[in-house]
């Protein structure tokens, strides 16, 4: 892991046209989805959903597969066209003073967005909180139902090799997990994506 990291950016598996992110569900979701490639109908299109480009900090989320309603975990691949949609109608899911004009403006502005996003401390192989941010991107309304409909290129099902990273990690193979891990590079994503988006 680099020190020099700057405190917020989006590091991700990306190709030319789309990013994955990764989410964790309960079997009866994760595993239909990834057999077909798309959520079923009990993955419901009005709730929240959050997406997370980090793999690691998916692995803090979920225990490593290991929490109620999070054994499965889908590496999703969606378009970019899509995930910066999301960030350009986004907002920050918290009030911070000094960059917001006052409170009523945010709370205003949280309610009409379709996507908001969180900075989490970015985990290292330990899942140990590491000294910059990764970014959460949670989907409603029109976000999510795009999500599910026109965003999704492929959904995956990578339990086995969360569990296989897992498994090296707690045998103190630290170089033979990291040869397994997804390979996040930062995202190209300057002021025009993110400029409303980093405190």
């Amino acid at each position: 892991m680099n020190d020099d990291e700057p405190k917020y950016r989006i590091r991700a598996l990306h190709t030319e046209d789309t990013i994955t992110v990764y989410q964790a569900y309960a079997p009866a979701i994760g595993g239909p989805a990834a057999r077909t490639g798309r959520f079923p109908a009990s993955w419901k299109r009005e709730r929240m959903t959050w997406i997370k480009p980090s793999f690691l900090w998916m692995m803090y989320r979920c225990g490593w597969a290991t929490k109620p309603d999070q054994e499965t975990v889908l590496a999703v691949e969606i378009t970019r066209e899509g995930f910066e949609w999301a960030l350009r109608h986004a907002c920050l899911s918290h009030y911070v003073r000094g960059f917001h004009p006052d409170q009523d403006a945010w709370k205003r502005q949280l309610r009409r967005s379709p996507a908001r996003v969180q900075w989490d401390p970015e985990r290292d192989r330990h899942l140990a909180p590491l000294p910059y941010r990764s970014l959460q991107l949670g989907l409603a309304g029109e976000a999510s139902a795009r999500y599910a409909d026109e965003w999704t290129v492929s959904i995956r099902d990578v339990t086995p090799l969360a569990r296989e990273i897992h498994g090296l990690v707690r045998a103190g193979d630290v170089e033979g997990a990291e040869r397994l891990m997804p390979e996040e590079r930062p995202y190209p994503a300057g002021a025009e994506l993110l400029g409303h988006l980093v405190p």
